[in-house]
C-alpha cells in the first residue's frame, strides 16, 4: 500500500520516494504534518525573520587515472577482485572505503573535465546581459567556484549512456541541460542565502550582503526565468516537465522547513520529503535529464533518476551529520547550527527516540545558557550520529544498486565514486 500512496502524491511525481526501507509511514504523518504544523510555525517563523526581511570505485575497484583524448575515455584500473567480477560481476553494497588516498571531486570529474571546462566558459554568457545588476549579481555567485557537482553528473550520465544508444558524443541538448541544472542550483543557493542570512558563500560575500535582499530575491528569480526559457527551448517535453518540478520542489521544502521547526513530533519520512524537495529533486532530475536526452528506454532513465535521488537524500543526511561532528572551522559556521535555528535533522530525529531532556531542551528553543551545547552532546552520545550514519549508508548502497544497468566504464566507475566520496566524508 505504501508505493502506491507514493506514487500518487499530490506533488505528481512518478516514483517519488520509496519510505518504505526505513519502516515509515508517509501518508498518515504527511496529513498530521500539515495540520500539525503549518499556521503556526509559518507565523512564528516569520515573525522571527526566517524570510530574511532583516537586512570509483567500490569492490576493491580504483579509478586511478581518466583522461579524455579527443571523444573516448581511456582510464586505468587497478583490482583486488578477480578479473572475471570486473568484466561479467555487478557492483555489490555500498562504496567500500580504500586505506589508499580518498579521492577528490576533482579526480572524479576528471573524466569530463573537458566538458566541465565549456560549461563554465558558457555560463556567465547565457544568464544575459539586459540588466547590468542583476548580470553582477550572477557572475558574482558563478565567479565563486563551487565543485559543479549537478552538471558534472549531468555529463557523467550523459556519457555512460551513450554506448546504450550507438551516440558517439554529446548532444546540444546535453550541454545545454548542464548548463540549466547550474543555473537553477544557482538561483537556488541566491534565494537560500537570503532565507538563512548568510553573509558568506564559498568564502565569498553572499550576494544579497553586498547588494541587498532585493536585489538578491530578483538575480534569484531572474536565473530561475532565464533557465526556465532555455529548457522551453530544448523542446523535450518530458525533460520540461521534469525540470520545471524541481523549482515547485524547492519552494516545497522551504516551506516544509519553516513550518516544522522546533517540532519535536517531526517524523523521519518528513525530513525525507523535506530533503528530496531541497537538495535531492534537482540531482535526480539532472540524472534523469541527462539519459533521456542519450535516448535510452524508460528502464534506464527511471533507473538513472532512482541513483540521483538516492544519491541526493545519501549526500543531505551526510550534511546533517558534519553539522554535528566537524567544527566551526570545516564547516565555515558554527557547529550544531541547524539544530539552533529549530530545523531538526536525522540525527536529532533519531535523538529524539531515545532522550526525552533534548525534547525539552528543543521546545524551549535554546532558551537557557549553554543549552545548544547541552543538546549537541545528548544527540552525540544517544546514538543518534550511528543511525544516521546508517541512513546514508542505506541510500547510498541503493544508488550503487541502479547503476548495474550501464556498461563498465570511466563513466560509470565516476558515478560509483561519487557515493563512495560522499560516505568518506564521515569515516
Amino acid at each position: 500500500m505504501l508505493p502506491a500512496t507514493c506514487h500518487n502524491l499530490e506533488f505528481g511525481r512518478t516514483g517519488f520516494a520509496d519510505f518504505s526501507s526505513c519502516g515509515c509511514s508517509f501518508n498518515s504523518s504527511f496529513d498530521l504534518f500539515n495540520k500539525r504544523n503549518y499556521q503556526r510555525k509559518v507565523i512564528r517563523s516569520v515573525s522571527r525573520g526566517f524570510y530574511g526581511g532583516g537586512g570509483g570505485g567500490c569492490s576493491g575497484r580504483r579509478l586511478i587515472c581518466c583522461r579524455r583524448d579527443g571523444n573516448y575515455a581511456k582510464c586505468r584500473v587497478f583490482s583486488t577482485e578477480a578479473p572475471g567480477t570486473l568484466v561479467n560481476g555487478d557492483v555489490p553494497g555500498p562504496p567500500r572505503v580504500s586505506s589508499e588516498k580518498k579521492e577528490t571531486t576533482n579526480d572524479l570529474f576528471e573524466v569530463v573535465s573537458d566538458d566541465l571546462l565549456t560549461l563554465n566558459k558558457n555560463l556567465q554568457s547565457i544568464v544575459g546581459a539586459e540588466n547590468p545588476v542583476l548580470m553582477s549579481a550572477a557572475e558574482q555567485i558563478f565567479s565563486a567556484g563551487g565543485k559543479r557537482m549537478r552538471p558534472a553528473l549531468v555529463f557523467l550520465v550523459s556519457r555512460a549512456t551513450l554506448a546504450l544508444t550507438g551516440l558517439e558524443e554529446l548532444t546540444r541538448e546535453h550541454r545545454r541541460l548542464a548548463e540549466i541544472i547550474e543555473m537553477i542550483h544557482t538561483a537556488s543557493l541566491i534565494h537560500d542565502d537570503v532565507l538563512d542570512e548568510s553573509d558568506m558563500r564559498r568564502g565569498q560575500e553572499t550576494v544579497h550582503q553586498l547588494y541587498g535582499t532585493r536585489v538578491a530575491v530578483l538575480a534569484g528569480d531572474f536565473m530561475f526565468a532565464q533557465s526556465s526559457w532555455y529548457l522551453a527551448n530544448l523542446e523535450n517535453l518530458e525533460v520540461i516537465k521534469l525540470i520545471s518540478q524541481v523549482i515547485k520542489d524547492f519552494a516545497s521544502g522551504e516551506i516544509k522547513q519553516a513550518s516544522s521547526l522546533f517540532d519535536c513530533d517531526v517524523k523521519l519520512d518528513e525530513y525525507l520529503i523535506k530533503s528530496y524537495y531541497k537538495t535531492a529533486s534537482l540531482i535526480a532530475a539532472s540524472t534523469k535529464g541527462a539519459a533521456i536526452f542519450s535516448g535510452v528506454g524508460n528502464d534506464v532513465s527511471e533507473q538513472m533518476y532512482q541513483y540521483g535521488k538516492n544519491l541526493g537524500l545519501s549526500f543531505q543526511v551526510v550534511d546533517d551529520i558534519l553539522d554535528f561532528t566537524q567544527s566551526a572551522e570545516q564547516l565555515g559556521k558554527p557547529a550544531g547550527s541547524d539544530l539552533a535555528k529549530g530545523n531538526l535533522t536525522a540525527p536529532v530525529i533519531f535523538a529524539l527516540e531515545k532522550e526525552s531532556k533534548l525534547r525539552e531542551i528543543i521546545e524551549s528553543e535554546f532558551c537557557e545558557t549553554g543549552s545548544l551545547d547541552e543538546a549537541i552532546k545528548l544527540v552525540m552520545s544517544s546514538g543518534g550520529i550511528e543511525r544516521a550514519r546508517s541512513l546514508a549508508k542505506q541510500k547510498a548502497d541503493v544508488a550503487i544498486q541502479c547503476l548495474k544497468c550501464l556498461p563498465h566504464s570511466a563513466f560509470r566507475l565516476a558515478l560509483e565514486g561519487m557515493v563512495k566520496f560522499n560516505l568518506e566524508r564521515i569515516d
